[in-house]
Order: C-alpha cells, then sequence, then structure tokens
C-alpha cells in the first residue's frame, strides 16, 4: 500500500499490515466457529470490563486518532472497540458468514481494528491519502453516500474510495457467500507497534483459512 507523505508526517508510527487470503470457500456459518466465538467471549470478558475498556492503552491509542480525524469514538466506536463491547454488554457477535466472523474474531483477540475486502472488486493496488473536501463515501450498511472532510483518512484502489481508515469498509467491495479471495488490512495508527499490527493480520489470515478452508 501506499501511504501518501501527507499522512505520514500528520501520523508518525502509523503502520498496516496487508495481503490476500485464498481461495476460500465461505459458508453462513460453521459450528467450530461457533465454539470459537464462546471461547473469545469468555476471553474477553476475564480481560476487559466495560467501565474500564475506554482507558485500555490500545483502545485509546484509536479513540485519539479517531478525535484526530473529527470522528466522535464516543458515537463511532473503534472497530475491535465496539466487538468488545458487546461482548461485555452480554449481546452476541454479528453473525455474517464464516469470513466476516472469523476476521471479527481476529479483531476481538488482538484489538486491532481490520479492513477487508473481496479481492476480486479491487481495483489495483490500494493507496491511503486524506479525503478531498466533497468527496462521497458508501459504506456497509449505509442508506446513502455520506460527504467526507479533508481531514478524514481513506482508503483507495485506483478507481474508488474503498475505506474510510480505520472504521467503514466500502459497500462496493464488501465479503459475500461468493467471495473467494479476501485482502486483508490490519489497521495500525500512532500508538500502536507495529509488531502488534503484524500479529493481528497473521491471526485474521490463520482464521480465514481454519473457518472458510477453499478446499471443500
Amino acid at each position: 500500500m501506499e501511504i501518501h507523505k501527507e499522512i505520514l508526517a500528520a501520523f508518525p508510527g502509523l503502520s498496516v499490515a496487508e495481503g490476500d487470503v485464498g481461495p476460500l470457500s465461505i459458508q453462513e456459518e460453521s459450528p467450530a466457529l461457533e465454539v470459537l466465538k464462546d471461547e473469545t467471549a469468555r476471553l474477553v470478558r476475564e480481560r476487559y470490563t466495560l467501565e474500564r475498556i475506554k482507558d485500555e492503552p490500545l483502545f485509546r491509542a484509536y479513540r485519539d486518532f479517531f478525535w484526530r480525524v473529527g470522528v466522535d469514538p464516543t458515537k463511532t466506536r473503534p472497530a475491535s472497540e465496539a466487538l468488545v463491547r458487546r461482548i461485555l454488554a452480554g449481546k452476541m457477535l454479528p453473525a455474517i458468514n464464516t469470513a466476516v466472523d472469523a476476521y471479527n474474531l481476529a479483531s476481538v483477540r488482538t484489538g486491532i481494528p481490520i479492513a477487508a475486502f473481496d479481492a476480486d472488486t479491487l481495483g489495483g493496488s490500494l493507496s491511503m491519502r486524506f479525503a478531498e473536501e466533497g468527496e462521497a463515501f458508501l459504506g456497509i450498511g449505509m442508506a446513502a453516500p455520506v460527504v467526507l472532510q479533508k481531514n478524514q483518512v481513506i482508503l483507495t484502489d485506483e478507481d474508488a474510495i474503498v475505506a474510510v481508515y480505520p472504521y467503514r469498509d466500502s459497500d462496493a467491495t464488501k465479503i459475500t457467500p461468493t467471495t473467494t479471495t479476501v485482502h486483508i488490512v490490519a489497521c495500525g495508527v500512532p500508538g500502536v507497534e507495529r509488531e502488534k499490527v503484524y500479529s493481528a493480520y497473521e491471526l485474521a489470515a490463520a482464521y480465514l483459512q481454519g473457518y472458510a478452508p477453499g478446499n471443500r
């Protein structure tokens, strides 16, 4: 991924880890994945509490980044923190499909937000840059596009915006049961060690290969 120099100047220490994972065979659900969900929920309840999660150094780094790019993290949570909070509140994790559920669990376990795209829908390699005033973006679950501001950080391929970094991916590139190759991006911010970002990518890739293998 090309990270524009303006991003690196504004956010020294920001890092990403990315790559393609496949071939995959994505199903609606998997009994083995449900076991992993239960185990992950148990580990989260042992490690965090709702009262103190906002002060965890890892989640604090993402909250600080959100404030700097004009996103209120008390209203729009960093993706990994939002998933952890669901578990602590006694709610079920979202059940989308075996691929999305798998990399969501990797995000929960590592605390690192993970973006994911159907690799076949991407138009070339990715770049990270600041949005231009007035650019529009339609993310997963959005009823209509939103207009972006200049300080927002985005990921683009050669044709379009594919994510607002690091919390919302494009509807046009989302993972579906017909996806066979997933492009994963583990999203780092200043204050998060590069090694943790790489470890999150590796765990997401392992979970995808383990719970949505292409050889069945």
